[in-house]
């Protein structure tokens, strides 16, 4: 829009003038130095503006999503879960990272400590038009293989990245590692679908 706006003013100066803006008739020799200006104008004239870029997209916030966990992808004595986050909104946003996540027993009271992050996760920015979903991979170890204290909670908390306010789930996988050497629960970071 600036190269349009600067070729209107070059082209209407003579109006604010009050004269015509016409072409003479008369051939008149021209200048190797006219002769390159009158080459160069056609192409100021037909620039076209540079395209618009594309407005940034905002990250989800909790509101605008919610929150599941998928099957359970048994495997080797570990247990798999897809905890998904889909957009429940009607616009487009964005997640990046590890979520949060924390277990809960039937009192509210949490079962264990924290997941934690899984070493040599990359993360990348998962775009989520409506509708769309983006999943973590949570995973343990069987206590009965691996013989840790467990405890089976009711209620899974998720706080998508970068956000303070959980979503709750119902967490119907059976009992978790909460104590002991073999206790770790650990998340992948968000990955574009809803599971593997």
């Amino acid at each position: 829009m600036a190269v349009l706006g600067g070729v209107s003013a070059c082209g209407g100066g003579g109006a604010r003038d009050g004269g015509s803006a016409s072409v003479s008739a008369s051939p008149s020799p021209v200048s190797a130095s006219s002769a390159s200006a009158t080459s160069t104008a056609p192409a100021v004239a037909t620039t076209a503006p540079s395209p618009a870029q594309p407005a940034a997209v905002d990250r989800c916030h909790t509101s605008e999503l919610r929150a599941s966990v998928g099957r359970n992808d048994p495997g080797a004595g570990q247990r798999n879960f897809p905890v998904v986050l889909t957009n429940a909104s009607d616009g487009t946003c964005t997640v990046r990272g590890f979520p949060g996540a924390a277990f809960l027993d039937a009192s509210g009271r949490q079962v264990g400590p924290d997941p934690r992050r899984a070493p040599n996760s990359d993360p990348v920015t998962v775009t989520l038009a409506p509708g769309r979903s983006a999943w973590a991979g949570l995973t343990f170890s069987h206590p009965e293989v691996s013989g840790a204290k467990a405890a089976t909670p009711t209620t899974l908390l998720v706080t998508p990245p970068d956000e303070r306010d959980p979503l709750r789930v119902p967490w119907t996988g059976g009992p978790v590692p909460v104590s002991g050497n073999a206790s770790s629960v650990r998340l992948t970071v968000l990955a574009p679908g809803t599971g593997p």
